[in-house]
């Protein structure tokens, strides 16, 4: 394919996968140091996690399964904290980010309430979208006076709960802590009722706790103050698989490492979703294998102009590597 308009390709795409669900009424708050800040929020989320504990409800076939909320420990109080709780242990993802002119690297918490389970469970990529349930709390100091004794905690404030999701979101325009969570989660069951809803079951269940740097960091949203570090409950009940380089191969097949996530990455590193290593990963790049000849066209069945599906792409043989032939630059239609 043309380098230049591979070129333009990847620059839609990364700018596509860079992208975050920003407000059009958002307003820029001065910049702060990254890393400054990042310590600041993680200070915050980690003061939270020990000085709140955590109710979970399961209650399945209702709306409220999988509903949490978080209470002050009291003083003398015996409730195990969220960071010492062992339910639902505490696990760390870690993602780096290239912010100003350095790489800032962010560790997001998260708690597996329930992985998913089901006949037809299945995980997202990150660029793939989904149906989800979900209340965002955004943190902050909170002072409180009681005579001459004033105690300041950090407090969680609701600012958005969807419990009934009608539309799935891209992961490619919400904030970069919801995309780099839910490869996480899994789909459950669901049962088509009489009255025309659907009773979501064993859905993947999470709690996420986002430093300000992979939310929306300085931009000033409608509820949510600047360099807010949040906090959120999300339910997975649905995917939508996305196929951003429109080549007939969902970008989730895409995924060469098999570990949840195609990737962008700066020029000179090593990108294990980039099978011809021309800088542009497969799920931005519409010749794989850069051979010039496009996949969409790789992947067509001659004898009836029909697509094979993707288990059905043939390699090959002998002849060729042991790839399927979108794949291996020295097997054509």
């Amino acid at each position: 394919m043309n380098k230049v308009l591979k070129s333009i390709l990847l620059v839609f795409g990364l700018v596509l996968v860079a992208s975050c669900s920003k407000s059009d009424s958002s307003t820029l708050a001065p910049l702060r140091d990254y890393e400054v800040q990042k310590a600041a929020d993680m200070a915050s989320i980690e003061t939270f996690m020990k000085t709140h504990y955590m109710t979970v409800t399961s209650s399945p076939g209702t709306d409220d399964d999988m509903d949490v909320t978080y209470t002050v420990i009291p003083a003398g109080g015996t409730q195990v904290s969220i960071w010492d709780q062992t339910d639902y242990p505490r696990m760390t993802r870690e993602v780096t980010v290239r912010q100003g002119d350095a790489d800032v690297v962010y560790n997001v918490y998260y708690l597996m309430l329930r992985e998913g389970s089901g006949a037809e469970s299945k995980s997202p990529c990150n660029v793939d979208s989904v149906l989800a349930g979900y209340r965002g709390e955004f943190l902050s100091s909170k002072s409180e006076t009681v005579g001459s004794v004033t105690t300041t905690t950090i407090g969680g404030t609701e600012f958005e709960e969807n419990r009934s999701p009608s539309a799935f979101l891209p992961l490619t325009s919400v904030i970069r802590g919801w995309s780099e969570v839910f490869p996480k989660l899994k789909t459950g069951t669901y049962t088509d009722n009489a009255d025309g809803t659907i009773t979501y079951g064993d859905f993947g269940a999470a709690v996420l706790f986002i430093p300000s740097g992979l939310a929306y960091f300085r931009n000033a949203q409608s509820t949510i103050p600047v360099y807010s570090p949040l906090v959120f409950s999300v339910k997975l009940f649905e995917i939508q698989r996305n196929d951003q380089d429109g080549d007939g191969i969902f970008s989730y097949q895409e995924d060469i490492n098999n570990d949840g996530y195609v990737l962008s990455l700066p020029a000179g590193v090593v990108n294990p979703d980039d099978s011809d290593g021309d800088g542009i990963p497969d799920f931005l790049d519409s010749d794989d294998d850069g051979d010039g000849f496009l996949t969409k066209y790789e992947i067509k069945n001659l004898a009836d102009d029909t697509t094979y599906t993707f288990e059905n792409i043939p390699t090959c043989g002998a002849a060729g590597n042991g790839k399927k032939r979108y794949l291996d630059p020295t097997c054509h239609n």
